[in-house]
């Protein structure tokens, strides 16, 4: 499968601040940056965030950016989401430590392969497992600021409903955004009157909520590496050719 490969091309470390926190879920937060000399980015790339200890020691993890830039009184501000990883060393930190005002080191924008351009008209499929919701959202909410009236699908897999990050959003967004739609895909608990069992995802879900190969929709799948070698397996099987189905998977480090 293609796989996102970062570019380097933007790899000065500059200061950000944070300006707001939003609790998504009881596990995952999205945190606002100001970042002043920021240059712009496209939907689906990503960013490094470092912290440095009193004693020097530093830890960087990768962190998709959530949504378009905007303007702020301090320069421009970017999203984003970052759920916790238990016995991590830098997401219990965002989560529970960092504070307004407070300085984060940043690098990017990153990432050259696994993005979407609102110029493309091609429909757009988008297969999230968890936090790989992210990068995808960011894709959603790009289209609806440009106005774009490509077709979008989301399939969202998820452990419980109450694991959906940007749940009331993307209520409204469905209800709001033509040309959207969202299925979900509940592995553990289900909502009280959703049609089926708590299941994995599998054929069924992408051939029903997907679109099919001779529309020859964009692909990008995003989260755990097992989900996303499944859901990668299954759109090549279903007949989508290997060069439209754009993966990006999410290690354990936190």
């Amino acid at each position: 499968m293609a796989t996102s490969t970062p570019s380097r091309a933007h790899n000065r470390w500059q200061v950000s601040r944070l300006v707001e926190r939003r609790v998504e879920t009881r596990t995952a937060q999205t945190l606002v940056l100001e970042v002043p000399d920021w240059p712009g980015h496209l939907p689906g790339q990503h960013v490094d965030l470092r912290l440095t200890a009193p004693d020097g020691y530093q830890a960087a993890r990768s962190y998709s950016i959530a949504g378009p830039a905007v303007d702020g009184p301090g320069g421009p501000r970017i999203e984003v989401t970052v759920q916790r990883v238990p016995d991590g060393e830098v997401s219990p930190y965002l989560i529970d430590v960092f504070g307004e005002g407070d300085p984060l080191e940043v690098r990017g924008p990153l990432g050259g392969w696994f993005i979407w351009r609102t110029e493309e008209t091609a429909p757009v499929q988008l297969v999230a497992g968890g936090s790989g919701i992210v990068p995808l959202m960011a894709m959603i909410r790009a289209r609806r600021a440009a106005g774009s009236k490509a077709p979008f699908r989301l399939i969202y897999s998820v452990r419980t409903p109450a694991d959906v990050i940007y749940a009331d959003e993307l209520r409204r967004r469905v209800r709001d955004d033509f040309g959207l739609d969202i299925a979900y895909v509940y592995t553990r608990e289900a909502p009280e009157g959703w049609r089926g069992e708590p299941h994995r995802i599998g054929l069924a879900d992408v051939n029903t909520h997907g679109w099919p190969p001779d529309l020859e929709p964009l692909t990008y799948i995003c989260g755990p590496t097992a989900f996303v070698e499944t859901v990668a397996d299954l759109m090549v099987g279903l007949g989508h050719p290997s060069r439209r189905v754009k993966t990006e998977r999410f290690g354990p480090t936190g």
